[in-house]
């Protein structure tokens, strides 16, 4: 039987083409992911499909392509940039004689290595758990066996028995210390609104460039890096944006496309700052071929936790890049959506403060129109 090995550090990458209208940014992105995890990337195996393989997800020969790249490169690890089943991974690992990792595994993996806040810590591995429960049944035939084990099963229990129940009881765990983190949580979020404090959260595709511009705001000094997912843990600081109006902007986790559903699921105590937020400084980076797809995917992921509803204020960032000046961009009905702007830089940043207090401000008066009517019914 083949044992699995650790996630190696010299990957052979297999980006399979579906008809997509991007495939050729997916690709790319994948690339940025694989190099974020620390692993190198010795080769891409493409090619065309209508429409995965059950059993090996790309197909007997295709896989073959796949394993005479492995033995020519001296890779240790295959990434598919796509999710696969717990049956398909095992099938191609056992194809391949080599570690198999899908998306969900390499973005969980980046998180792992990201996360710096107990909070965070306790979301990614919540996550990964989750993720590892559904390879529990049918991804790992060596569990099926039956040992020995002192204080751990009664009798007859097997090792994938024991692993799934002991799994449970860290979920559960996990679970339980996180809603105590959501529960403080709230009664911070109640705090701020009896004292009257507008909440901002930044928002945006992994990379814009949030936490280059929360630092610009704030004055602060979080982790910024050009890489993928360089935030995980949610940082809020108080911000005088002039004498009448202050607010406590956050700086949230980057969205991408095609999100496991458990991140979003492990960091819903996190994203609550977004769905209670008063306006959403959705970031773009206007630099990109794909922004369009990029805001997409983030108003994909904002439907899903609930935050659709919250007003969004579009910061175009990046302008340096596309040598356009700052400016301040109004809708129709003369309110302003969007502002550009050089977080790097510092160019449009007094505009997009200017931007906020509006905003704010109209916010604000909606919110006490709203409480008056109510209190006259």
């Amino acid at each position: 039987m083949f044992d699995r090995p650790d996630l190696g550090d010299q990957a052979v990458l297999v980006c399979l083409d579906f008809g997509e209208a991007d495939y050729e940014d997916g690709v790319a992105e994948c690339v940025e992911l694989v190099k974020g995890a620390g692993v190198g990337v010795c080769g891409i195996v493409r090619g065309k499909r209508q429409r995965p393989d059950a059993a090996l997800y790309a197909g007997k020969g295709k896989v073959e392509e796949i394993a005479a790249m492995v033995r020519a490169t001296g890779a240790n690890v295959v990434i598919f940039n796509h999710d696969l089943k717990p049956i398909q991974e095992r099938n191609l690992e056992r194809e391949m004689q080599c570690r198999v990792v899908d998306r969900v595994s390499l973005i969980l993996d980046i998180f792992a290595q990201r996360a710096r806040s107990h909070e965070g810590k306790l979301q990614v591995e919540l996550a990964q758990l989750s993720h590892m429960a559904t390879r529990l049944v049918r991804g790992w035939t060596h569990l099926e066996r039956q040992k020995g084990g002192i204080g751990l099963r009664g009798p007859g229990e097997t090792q994938l028995e024991t692993d799934r129940r002991l799994l449970g009881i860290r979920v559960k765990a996990l679970k339980e210390r996180l809603a105590t983190v959501q529960k403080q949580r709230k009664t911070q979020r109640k705090g701020r609104a009896r004292s009257g404090v507008a909440s901002v959260s930044i928002v945006g595709y992994t990379n814009a460039g949030k936490s280059t511009l929360f630092n610009a705001l704030t004055k602060a000094n979080i982790y910024a890096a050009n890489q993928l997912f360089a935030t995980l843990d949610t940082t809020s600081r108080r911000l005088y944006i002039n004498p009448e109006v202050s607010i406590v902007l956050s700086d949230t986790v980057g969205f991408i496309r095609d999100l496991p559903h458990s991140l979003v699921a492990a960091f819903r105590a996190t994203l609550e700052e977004t769905i209670s937020a008063d306006l959403l400084l959705h970031v773009v980076d206007s630099a990109s071929d794909t922004r369009d797809r990029q805001i997409e995917e983030v108003n994909k992921v904002l439907q899903e936790i609930g935050a659709d509803d919250v007003p969004q204020l579009l910061v175009w960032n990046k302008t340096d890049l596309r040598e356009l000046p700052p400016e301040s961009i109004r809708d129709e009905h003369g309110q302003i959506s969007g502002v550009r702007v050089s977080a790097l830089t510092g160019a449009g940043l007094e505009l997009l403060r200017e931007a906020i207090a509006e905003r704010v401000s109209s916010t604000t008066a909606t919110h006490s129109q709203q409480e008056d009517s109510h209190g006259t019914e």
